[in-house]
């Protein structure tokens, strides 16, 4: 019986302000790069799907300050790949310094607070799951949605990163259920989908950017408005 809902943040709950698009377009016109829109979003399913592996293996928390530069710098080279734009580690790693200066933030997406609504009526206790070095109640702060959330757990805290079992037992803990009674909704098919099967709890593909249209291992969606309905049926 599903009793517990658990979130990703980022791609998930949460994306950028401008979009991605329009903050990595202006740092690159500085270098005279020019970006396209589909590009950017293929650039960016690649940069995330590395982050996600990095992670498993050497946690960014855990870097010193020249292990972080270096992982960015092919962030962001992997990013500008996807729009055929070939540079340098050293080169992308000044477009990544030039993109921290852009103004921008984290924000919820539209579809967010009506789905986390829907499901809090239902009774059922969710949660975030977050691969990021800060405290999780800040996190939710800055995105509004503190309210809507029973628990957040992020790795700074708990000192592990999905697909880790270690973050998702903590979960679980918070939650007070077993991981037959939860399901864990995520962009990422190694650190969300992977993590949560491997931990014996129930999984959800939030595609929003079309990544993975065939993807069958578990429930697919496009959009956080498909989540309700869906989980009816659990």
């Amino acid at each position: 019986m599903l009793k517990a809902v658990f979130f990703d943040m980022y791609g998930t709950l949460a994306g950028f302000e401008p979009p991605r698009y329009d903050v990595q377009s202006q740092a690159c016109a500085d270098f005279g790069i020019e970006l396209t829109p589909e590009g950017v979003l293929e650039g960016y399913a690649a940069a995330d799907r590395y982050m996600s592996e990095q992670n498993a293996v050497s946690p960014l928390r855990l870097r010193e300050e020249k292990g972080r530069e270096d992982f960015f710098a092919e962030y962001e080279r992997l990013v500008l790949h996807g729009s055929g734009v070939e540079v340098t580690h050293g080169q992308a790693g000044e477009i990544w310094r030039r993109l921290g200066t852009i103004p921008h933030r984290m924000v919820a997406f539209d579809d967010v607070v009506p789905a986390l609504t829907k499901l809090r009526e239902r009774g059922l206790t969710l949660g975030m799951i977050s691969n990021i070095d800060r405290k999780g109640a800040e996190v939710a702060q800055d995105l509004g949605i503190e309210s809507r959330l029973d628990f957040i757990v992020t790795s700074g805290e708990v000192g592990a990163e999905k697909p880790d079992p270690v973050i998702f037992l903590a979960a679980l803990e918070r939650a007070g259920v077993q991981p037959s009674d939860a399901v864990h909704v995520g962009d990422q098919l190694s650190s969300d989908v992977e993590g949560a099967l491997g931990t014996g709890i129930g999984a959800v593909l939030l595609d929003r950017d079309v990544n993975h249209p065939d993807f069958n291992r578990c429930p697919r969606i496009d959009t956080m408005s498909e989540l309700p309905p869906l989980l009816e049926s659990y």
